[in-house]
Formats: structure tokens, sequence, C-alpha cells
């Protein structure tokens, strides 16, 4: 049988691309825009268009992009661990994929080991909330059939990126919250943890600069979004994606950013796009950052590269916030789009070679 015919969606996007050129124009984007983007903007093509970070990929990670590192700032041993704790998550995941594991294990492989790792903002050495406690969230998504699971608020699950895909598996629900999130994933069989096991004293020390900051008494230093995330493609061509963060250092207790958020932080479609995002969360909900690459790619008719670049760079900074994104399509098309002064991330090809990138101007 032959599918319906919908005469009505040519006239219907015509009348929406008319209301969308009649609106007024967008306030420009912050003086600081331009500098803060200009490795992006130095990977695109002769004729202006951006470009791909990289073929052939079959996993990406990301370490967040409130963490850059400046070269002249950091000494060969903290540049060394960060590459590190990079490619362990790469190998990670590379490790799945060469077992003909699936994309899904693949992600939450990469991301467990992030997490695993102090240096990042995501389960041990998470940032602190405003009463000095952790809130950790996660998500993770299939591109085969959409299903997606994710936590927020969790307090005691050691990796909350296991917890959400446990929530997708085992569950009919895509997103459980705080206490209930916490039990469901013991009564899983996910072993808990107590809040200290997330405590370093680097967040500690953040977390002190950044009230005596809020409150006049103290220099005011970069606040710590960073959060972590990883892409795949496995052997069938299915894509996967996943988020995990510890959200912002002293942020209000119950704040919830766009990493468990499904089409905001996470989103995945086979035979299109995974994304993983870091930045200001509220702006990347407000964006519906990852799911509008997909859209644009899909309904758009842009090309990866392209459709990254015009949500990061372009329309996220017109909303007041500014991150990164790595994007991953079933080819192993690449890109990592950026209008946050750096974004840690990495990836793995399909013949082994892996690659960090920890400072902006790589």
């Amino acid at each position: 049988m032959r599918p319906l015919s919908r005469p009505w969606t040519v006239p219907a996007l015509a009348l929406l691309v008319a209301a969308a050129a009649a609106l007024p124009g967008l306030p420009q984007r912050p003086a600081g825009h331009a500098q803060a983007a200009a490795a992006t903007a130095a990977r695109t093509a002769t004729d202006g268009g951006p470009r791909p970070e990289a073929h052939d990929v079959v996993l990406a990670v990301h370490g967040g992009a409130g963490s850059a590192l400046r070269r002249e700032d950091t000494d060969a041993r903290t540049e060394r661990a960060y590459r590190d704790g990079l490619a362990d998550a790469l190998r990670a995941g590379q490790r799945v994929l060469r077992r003909g594991g699936d994309s899904v294990s693949a992600v939450e492989e990469a991301v467990r080991a992030l997490e695993d790792n102090p240096l990042f903002n995501a389960g041990k050495g998470a940032v602190f909330t405003e009463d000095a406690g952790h809130e950790l969230d996660a998500s993770i998504m299939r591109g085969s059939d959409l299903r997606a699971g994710a936590v927020t608020g969790v307090r005691h699950v050691r990796n909350p990126v296991s917890a959400a895909r446990l929530v997708m598996e085992r569950t009919p629900h895509v997103l459980l919250a705080g206490e209930a999130a916490d039990t469901f994933a013991v009564r899983q069989g996910l072993t808990p943890v107590t809040q200290d096991y997330f405590w370093t004293q680097q967040r500690w020390d953040e977390l002190m600069r950044a009230k005596k900051a809020r409150s006049g008494d103290g220099r005011r230093d970069a606040v710590v979004t960073g959060t972590v995330g990883a892409v795949a493609v496995d052997a069938s061509r299915s894509l996967a994606a996943a988020t995990s963060t510890g959200g912002m250092t002293n942020k209000m207790a119950g704040r919830v950013g766009d990493s468990p958020v499904v089409g905001a932080g996470t989103y995945a479609k086979n035979g299109n796009v995974a994304v993983s995002a870091t930045g200001q969360g509220e702006v990347f909900l407000r964006g519906a950052a990852a799911a509008t690459i997909s859209h644009l790619v899909e309904f758009g008719g842009r090309d990866l590269a392209a459709a990254a670049y015009e949500v990061v760079v372009e329309r996220l900074p017109r909303l007041g916030g500014k991150g990164g994104v790595i994007a991953l399509d079933d080819r192993g098309t690449y890109a990592a789009p950026r209008s946050s002064d750096g974004m840690l991330h990495g990836y793995a090809t399909a013949d082994g070679r892996i690659v960090t990138k920890v400072f902006p101007d790589e």
C-alpha cells in the first residue's frame, strides 16, 4: 500500500519560512564571541563553510567546554593528565567496538571512564551545589529506535550513565529524578556510594572561590560547567550518544541543566547524527541544541558540520550562552564546533588511531 500523500506540507513549510523571515533580527553576539570561536571558525572550507573535524571516526568523547586549558598556564604534567583521561575513555569505548559490541555499550563505557576520573566534572570530581552537596545528571540515547534513558539529581550513584541506561532498558520511562532515581539504581544492582565519594579538594576550592566572588569578597573565577559525553557508531552503523555531568559550581540545589534532557544535551538517530553537548545548560535547553542539529540535517538539508556549527556558533550565542558539541554520523564524519574558549575532546578512528585535543588552538 502506498503511503498517504501529505499535500499540506509544502504550503505549511512555506508559511513557516515566510513567518521566520518576517521576525525582527536577533541581538548581536556578545563582543568576545568572535575570539572565543576563533579555532572553530578556522576549521572552515575555502568557501567559508564549516568543515568536519575528522573522517572515519567510530567514537568521540568530550570532557567539557567549561574546563579549557591554556598553553601558557598549563604544565606538561597537567596536559598529560587530561590527554590520558580522554584517551583512556576512548580506549574503553574502543574495546567494546572491537569485540563487536554495540554503540550504546561503547558510549556507556567511555563515559564511565570519564565519570571515574576526578579531573572531569562528572561522577568522582563532580562540582558542588550551593549547599555543598553533589547532584549528578546523565542521559543516554540509542539511534536505532530513539529509545533513551536519563537520571537527574542523583546523589548516590557512582556512574550515573549506567543508571540512565537502566532507565532506558528496564522501564517504560525516559527520565527519573532525585531520591527515586537513586533507589531505582540500587534496586537494579548498582552499588551506592556516599556523598564523600564525589569530593575532591579542587572542587571544594572552586566552591569557596565561587561563594566569595558572589559575595564580592574574592576574585571572579570562571564557573566550572564542564560536562562529559561520548558519541559512537558501531559495525551495524547504529549511532548512540551519552552525556553526564555534576552541573555548575555553586548551582542552586535542584537545578537541572541540559545533560539529562534528551534533545537538549543528548540526541541520536540512525541515518542522521549522534550529539553530546557541553556548556551553559540553560541555553542548550532553550535552544533544544542537540535535536536541532539533528533536524537541520534531516529536514534542513545541512551536512553534519554545517548543522552543528550553525547551532553552536551562530544560534546559541544569540540566546546569551556558549559551549560546544561533539557530533558524529554513521559514515564516520565528525564535527566538534564550539563557541566557548575551548573544549576538551578526542576521537578514535576505525584504524585505531586516537587523537586528543585539550588546547583552544588544536
